[in-house]
């Protein structure tokens, strides 16, 4: 086995992603046909990045690049040396470097791997103390590290890619999974096309026996806290403990931090049982995102804690209602000083709750949905799990192929 020292530049091309017009905001750039991906999209994807919160106009393409798919994108900002590789063809700003690799000396998937291995803490060692932490192309091109050749390193980024792809398969499924549960709840809850309803009378938009009202008055509503950071050893319990990042629209396993039995007792943070709803109060776009306990957890106060008090709602309703509503609430917080909003906003919420044996009906409807999502989330941590652990092992050599 030959593993010999290579840069960046002797395996591919690289370059920053380009962004020239300025203001960058300017409306005439934007909502055409033409991927932008910006370092959120990146940090967030798998393997791929597939999925992009904004796209770019003719305008938008004339001031960038398009670069095509199979590029590697590595992030300079922000979020520092995060990768993945663009599923599209797309265009990305100066905060993301692209790299195509020379095809007879090296593979993508394997320099991703490599990234996610060794590089990403080499090089966020550069960014460690700096105002900005930002990464400079010629800082991660100072980066020399040792590599097979690119049959082995094909080998090698078949047999880690296997499981992102199995992730990524599960993703889907369980996107699938929601899109239907999100159909069924606004066919009969916002169109109120429920079953029945051709013969239910309907008044000043409420069908007769069902109750109007708050969220309120069928939820209860917390919130948790920080502790104090000046204590690290609070930081070093086997509770979880949330934040409003981690709200994703779906089930919450494990959480980045952990804290202590102390550090529950001496802060304001409150642990949480199972299933209970959690919802964002901070953070711009992320406000209104939802996550559903998997297990007892704490929370910052970020994140709003939801209790059904209402014997027909149930924390699956909860959870359709606010993913819903999560473009009127980030309105609401656009509209505030710190684009935040409060507890009090979220309690003010109108709400429209079925009768007994609709709520019933649907909540029987939907919970398989949600218990698969469930189990397809817990496969895809041990997928995680057990590539992570041949990742260091294949990508040092210790394991040869």
């Amino acid at each position: 086995m030959s593993w010999t020292p290579q840069r960046l530049n002797q395996l591919g091309y690289l370059s920053r992603g380009r962004s020239r017009h300025r203001p960058r905001d300017a409306s005439h750039l934007y909502d055409g046909p033409y991927p932008f991906i910006q370092t959120g999209d990146v940090k967030h994807a798998g393997l791929y990045i597939n999925d992009y919160q904004q796209t770019y106009s003719e305008a938008g393409l004339e001031q960038s690049r398009l670069w095509p798919a199979g590029t590697l994108c590595i992030t300079i900002a922000a979020n520092i040396a995060d990768t993945a590789i663009l599923g599209v063809d797309a265009c990305f700003p100066d905060s993301v470097i692209g790299f195509i690799p020379d095809e007879e000396k090296a593979d993508a998937r394997f320099v991703k791997y490599l990234f996610d291995a060794t590089i990403q803490r080499r090089v966020q060692q550069f960014t460690q103390g700096a105002a900005q932490d930002n990464l400079s192309q010629e800082k991660l091109l100072s980066i020399e590290f040792v590599v097979p050749k690119v049959n082995e390193q094909k080998r090698i980024a078949d047999i880690l890619s296997a499981y992102d792809d199995l992730i990524e398969n599960n993703r889907r499924r369980m996107a699938l999974l929601e899109d239907a549960a999100r159909q069924l709840y606004r066919e009969w809850f916002v169109r109120l096309r429920f079953p029945g309803h051709e013969h239910t009378r309907i008044t000043n938009g409420v069908p007769e026996g069902w109750s109007s009202g708050t969220i309120a008055d069928f939820f209860d509503t917390t919130s948790g806290g920080t502790p104090s950071r000046s204590n690290p050893d609070f930081y070093t319990g086997e509770i979880n403990w949330v934040k409003t990042q981690e709200l994703n629209d779906d089930f919450i396993f494990e959480t980045e931090e952990k804290i202590t039995d102390d550090a529950l007792a001496r802060s304001s943070t409150k642990l949480f049982p199972a299933n209970t709803l959690l919802v964002s109060i901070y953070g711009g776009t992320n406000i209104g995102r939802t996550g559903v306990l998997a297990k007892p957890a704490a929370t910052n106060q970020a994140c709003c804690a939801l209790f059904p008090r209402d014997s027909r709602t149930h924390f699956i309703f909860g959870a359709l209602y606010f993913r819903d509503q999560r473009e009127h609430l980030i309105a609401l917080a656009q509209g505030a000083a710190q684009t935040n909003i409060s507890q009090q906003v979220i309690r003010a919420l109108p709400m429209r709750v079925a009768t007994p044996s609709l709520m019933l009906a649907f909540t029987e409807s939907i919970l398989p949905a949600f218990e698969q999502m469930k189990t397809l989330k817990r496969q895809n941590q041990k997928l995680r799990a057990a590539r992570d652990l041949l990742l260091p092992r294949l990508m040092s050599g210790e394991i040869a192929l």
